[in-house]
């Protein structure tokens, strides 16, 4: 046995890795709910993600639409949409980034994170 209990110390280990995971969980809760946009074609179109990813919402300004060239509106369609996921991601890693790296950045046997 170590010298001043290394039972304890194990215990609570546990109850940080318990909390830890809470707060990841909840982090990843807030992401859900939280929206964020992008745009393209000098705001033409607007594409709404939440923090975790998942398109909400797609408006399309009348003037980007023309009937002869819709190559050009799916382009901005999808520029919109990538530029919505950029800002999701960098959400992500301003609100979970710090809960990985105490956790030591991952990689811990039987952690979903």
């Amino acid at each position: 046995m170590i010298p001043g209990g290394g039972k304890a110390d194990m215990q609570q280990l546990l109850q940080q890795a318990q909390k830890m995971q809470q707060d990841l969980a909840t982090a990843q809760e807030e992401l859900a709910r939280t929206e964020v946009e992008g745009q393209a074609g000098g705001g033409l179109v607007k594409a709404t993600v939440t923090g975790s990813g998942e398109l909400r919402g797609l408006v399309i300004d009348p003037k980007a639409v023309d009937p002869e060239d819709t190559e050009t509106l799916a382009d901005l369609v999808v520029a919109a949409v990538q530029a919505a996921n950029e800002n999701a991601q960098t959400l992500q890693q301003q609100k979970l980034g710090p809960l990985a790296q105490g956790l030591g950045g991952g990689g811990i046997p039987g952690l979903p994170f």
